[in-house]
C-alpha cells in the first residue's frame, strides 16, 4: 500500500527522506562466505562494475550502493513490499556523483506514491557507508 511522501501536516515542500547505513565488516563477511555472486542478486552488472578498481571489488563502493538502494526504497513509504533490489539502480555519473534510476516495480511504487525521481548522496569511511535519499515529488496517480 503506497503512502504519499508528503509529511503529514507538513504541507507542500515536505517529503520523507530515506537513510541507511551499511557495515563494511558485515559486507566483507558476506563476500567471504558467499562470493561476489551473492551481490548479483542486489546489483546489476553495471553497478558492480562501478564498484571495481584495478585491484578488484571496492568494499566501500559496494556498501555505498547497498545503502543508497535501501535509502531510496525508504522514500517510497510502501508497506508489505520487499525492496526490489535490481529495480533501483544506482550508477556513477560522469561527474562521479550517484544517480538513481527506478525500473519496473520500483518505478510503479514511485508513481503510486507521487515520486517522479529520487536523488541520493553517499558517504563512506573505513567501517561504514551511509546514504541519504530524497524524493522528487510529482502528481501521484493514487492518493491514500
Amino acid at each position: 500500500m503506497p503512502a504519499h511522501p508528503t509529511a503529514q501536516g507538513g504541507g507542500p515542500g515536505w517529503a520523507n527522506l530515506g537513510m541507511d547505513i551499511v557495515s563494511v565488516k558485515r559486507v566483507r563477511r558476506l563476500l567471504d562466505d558467499h562470493g561476489e555472486d551473492f551481490f548479483q542478486r542486489m546489483l546489476n552488472p553495471g553497478e558492480l562494475d562501478d564498484c571495481r578498481t584495478s585491484s578488484g571489488l571496492d568494499l566501500l563502493s559496494l556498501c555505498g550502493r547497498i545503502a543508497a538502494k535501501e535509502a531510496a526504497f525508504k522514500t517510497l513509504r510502501v508497506r508489505g513490499r520487499f525492496l526490489p533490489w535490481r529495480d533501483i539502480v544506482v550508477r556513477r555519473s560522469d561527474g562521479g556523483w550517484p544517480l538513481v534510476e527506478l525500473r519496473r516495480t520500483a518505478a510503479e511504487m514511485a508513481a503510486e506514491s507521487g515520486i517522479q525521481d529520487i536523488t541520493v548522496s553517499i558517504s563512506h569511511d573505513v567501517d561504514y557507508a551511509v546514504a541519504v535519499a530524497a524524493p522528487v515529488l510529482g502528481d501521484p496517480r493514487h492518493r491514500p
